[in-house]
């Protein structure tokens, strides 16, 4: 049990990836995959398929690439999302880069560690309405059972089933897909590979200055992904790691805005309020706008944010000073940055992003033009 009273999924020896050519770089440890679920490329090509199928939602409007767009790195540009019958969610939908190594899923659950039962929630879920199945797990099988190449294709990824189509296994192969979601071509990973030439100079200042005890953005952000809520083959078990960064402080204790109170929706514990996950900031270019809530829509912003040791709202109903809040984190202390500094460390965050990411054709919707 951790810090925050939630175990983390155990992690065993046979929890590895089978039959997938990951091809990461050298010293990039695999994602792990439940022993029962193993990786297979014939499970990731028919993951991509559902992923971006209207079909699974129940009025067909939308599919799980609506709001995870491979252009925006997998989220979608909007402040929260927005389910199929135009219902907002609560929060913003985060990035899929490197999903599959995040030891906790979505923003503030420490109990959502798998990627196949965390696809449950927008396709079944009714508060807030996704996909709006809910009920409907019969009429989703009828769609794919009558179409012949999810008939083919499902053989062929779960061969040893005698009904392969099921609702577990929909969710094994779209979990199965987000695990081949893995970036590490951005200049940054060039750089350190060995091509000086793939950092700027100011990139390069602004690389120092994140690893610096003076801004501190490393402790949350660490290691290969920039996420200090990372698992991976060969980890020991651990908890995820969530973090209040004085966003809000409404009531001058440190309350958040219902619904969107972190940890503390799930846990009631009063020290849990105001804590979420970090994000990995691998394409953080890209997933504007920022925060659980999408309330800060720069990188810029986000800079100034920490800078300042916590967001100051001087009136409506979310009036507060974040930056004296009693539950905020104490690595928000705040700082005080050059311009240039400030466009240094801009540039680094700008180093994160991996074009060849956002445009593989593995990872585009195989719908395209049949829509």
């Amino acid at each position: 049990m951790g810090a925050l009273g939630f175990g983390c999924a155990p992690i065993d020896s046979n929890d590895a990836p089978v039959g997938y050519p990951y091809n990461l770089p050298a010293g990039v440890p695999e994602p792990y995959a439940p022993s029962d679920n193993p990786m297979s490329a014939e499970k990731a090509r028919l993951g991509r398929r559902l992923f971006f199928d209207r079909r699974l939602s129940l009025n067909q409007t939308q599919s799980c690439g609506s709001c995870h767009l491979p252009s925006l790195a997998f989220s979608d540009g909007r402040e929260v999302s927005r389910g199929s019958t135009g219902q907002n969610t609560p929060r913003n939908a985060m990035g899929l880069t490197n999903v599959g190594y995040a030891s906790a899923l979505t923003w503030a659950n420490p109990l959502q560690v798998s990627l196949e039962r965390q696809v449950l929630i927008p396709m079944f879920g009714s508060d807030p309405v996704e996909l709006g199945l809910s009920g409907q797990e019969n009429e989703l099988l009828r769609r794919l059972r009558d179409d012949a190449l999810y008939v083919r294709m499902f053989r062929v990824a779960f061969p040893a089933d005698a009904d392969p189509v099921t609702v577990t296994n929909v969710t094994r192969a779209i979990a199965s897909f987000e695990r081949t979601l893995l970036s590490y071509n951005a200049p940054y990973d060039r750089f350190i590979r060995g091509d000086r030439a793939a950092m700027t100079e100011s990139a390069q200042r602004g690389l120092d200055l994140f690893n610096s005890e003076r801004l501190e953005c490393y402790h949350c952000h660490a290691g290969f992904n920039f996420s200090d809520a990372t698992v991976h083959v060969g980890a020991p078990p651990r908890d995820a790691a969530f973090h209040n960064n004085g966003l809000y402080n409404i009531d001058g204790r440190g309350a958040y805005p219902e619904p969107n109170r972190g940890v503390f929706d799930v846990s009631n514990r009063p020290e849990d309020m105001g804590r979420f996950r970090a994000p990995s900031l691998r394409n953080i270019e890209l997933t504007a706008p920022y925060m659980h809530d999408g309330s800060i829509p720069t990188l810029e912003a986000v800079i100034d944010h920490y800078a300042a040791g916590g967001r100051r709202i001087a009136s409506g109903p979310n009036a507060g000073d974040g930056s004296m809040s009693p539950l905020k984190s104490d690595l928000i202390r705040g700082f005080t940055l050059t311009a240039q500094e400030r466009e240094d460390v801009l540039a680094f965050l700008r180093s994160l992003t991996d074009r060849g990411f956002t445009t593989d054709p593995r990872f585009q919707d195989p719908f395209g033009n049949e829509r």
